[in-house]
């Protein structure tokens, strides 16, 4: 019988290749959720000795895994938006009673954007001027609005041409990160926001033949 013969162990430069690979991503990712957790301290713009001294990486090695600060901010985005793609989806989009798809939309929105914050703000300062990072804010805000058509669709769709494309324009408005970053101005918490955002959406239905829509005067996610 022939011997078998023992499998090919791995060359050493393969190995120190890709023992340098891992630890380049190790880095890489390192220096991102420090960047991500400045942004959430509310330093949008924290110079390359802030994120090295967060990071533990070296200041000539902040920017050597990046192709320029550009490519750094636009890669955290990418990573803050993974880190929250589980808040993204709406449970039952467009599914039950109108008061009841008022509260689930406002409730997601408010968490997500709650999360989502920090990165939200820095992408709107750098998308007039980087061109991937306008590509992937509008490319959230279409999901969002889709979100908004899909989650009133039976009182969007009782309306005429005009009135629903003004309707729906509206809804997409009170539901979007704008308007709750707005709301955080004005110091209200989480949950006012949520009621704020109830509030707005019952009065802009409030006059649709498909449903009832919550009462102004209560409020939700208490």
């Amino acid at each position: 019988m022939a011997r078998m013969s023992a499998p090919a162990l791995p060359h050493e430069s393969t190995v120190q290749t890709d023992g340098r690979r891992a630890a380049r991503e190790r880095n890489r990712l390192a220096v991102v959720d420090a960047l991500l957790d400045l942004y959430a301290e509310g330093n949008l713009r924290p110079d390359a000795q802030e994120v090295a001294e967060r990071s533990g990486v070296s200041r000539r090695s902040v920017f050597r895994y990046f192709d320029d600060r550009d490519d750094l901010d636009r890669t955290a985005i990418e990573r803050q938006q993974q880190r929250v793609w589980h808040l993204v989806e709406i449970a039952g989009v467009g599914e039950g009673p109108l008061e009841e798809r008022i509260a689930r939309i406002a409730e997601q929105r408010v968490a997500l954007f709650h999360e989502l914050g920090p990165a939200a703000r820095v992408a709107r300062l750098r998308a007039p001027f980087h061109q991937v990072i306008a590509a992937q804010l509008e490319e959230s805000r279409q999901l969002y609005a889709l979100q908004v058509e899909f989650q009133f669709a039976p009182e969007l769709g009782a309306l005429d041409t005009a009135a629903r494309t003004e309707t729906l324009a509206a809804a997409d408005a009170i539901c979007s990160f704008e308007t709750y970053d707005f709301l955080c101005t004005r110091g209200l918490d989480p949950a006012a926001i949520a009621g704020v955002v109830c509030r707005a959406l019952t009065g802009l239905f409030a006059g649709s033949p498909t449903g009832h829509a919550r009462k102004p005067g209560n409020r939700p996610l208490e």
